[in-house]
Order: structure tokens, then sequence, then C-alpha cells
């Protein structure tokens, strides 16, 4: 019988201690941000796309106004690339694939229209339409 108390008084004191919290994921949030003594740079979407073994890309290349210049770039930066592993097309394709999916739903919608249209204008480049 002292078992069961036991558990029982254990349970209800657990409720009471998080009665006047916020649980969820408010709560994790709060508690993981660490920004002074985190080893990961904050944007590791920004480090990949700077420092990724696909491209070596030209600085600026995702905000050029004209989506046959995004293309261009994109291609120049795949064709001279010694790093990369997978073809050129492939390699410029899923650069900028990448960099529309983790802009996600930040990223404005003239700005992600341009960059669908990059895709085409890379296809095109690269003689795949």
């Amino acid at each position: 019988m002292a078992h069961a108390r036991k558990g029982t008084h254990s349970r209800n004191a657990g409720a009471r201690k998080s009665a006047g919290r916020k649980t969820g994921a408010t709560a994790r949030r709060r508690s993981t941000r660490k920004t002074s003594t985190r080893a990961t740079p904050k944007r590791w979407s920004q480090r990949v796309t700077r420092e990724s073994d696909a491209l070596d890309l030209k600085r600026g290349v995702f905000t050029l106004t004209s989506p046959k210049k995004i293309a261009a770039s994109l291609k120049r930066s795949a064709e001279h690339s010694k790093r990369r592993k997978a073809g050129a097309y492939r390699s410029a394709l899923s650069m900028l694939t990448f960099y529309i999916n983790r802009a996600g739903k930040t990223l404005p919608k003239t700005q992600r229209a341009r960059l669908e249209r990059a895709k085409v204008e890379l296809k095109r480049a690269f003689g795949r339409e």
C-alpha cells in the first residue's frame, strides 16, 4: 500500500510543478537558446551555400534580377568547380533548389518566381528542355 501512495504522490507532485509553466514547443525554444556557447554557426544553411562541395558560387547570385543571369552564373560556377561530386547540371539545380527550400516562407513571391524561372533557364542552358 505504501508503494501505491508513493506513485500517486509523485504523479500529483509532477502535475503541480508543471501547472504554471508553459509546455510544448515554446518551453523547449526558451530553454535551448544559448547564443554565447553555441558551437555551430547560427545560420547553417548560409554556411552550406558558401562552403558546399557542390559549387563555388559567385557572391549574390540568387539576388540577381534576371533568371537568365542567375542560370548563367550557376552554370559557370558548376562547370568550373573542382569540388563537385555530381554532374554540372545536377549540382547547379540542386544548389538552386536548396536555396529556394531553405528560404521557405520568408522568400518574397517575386524572388521565388524569379528563381523558379531560373530553373527553367538552367535546363535550357544545359540543353535539357
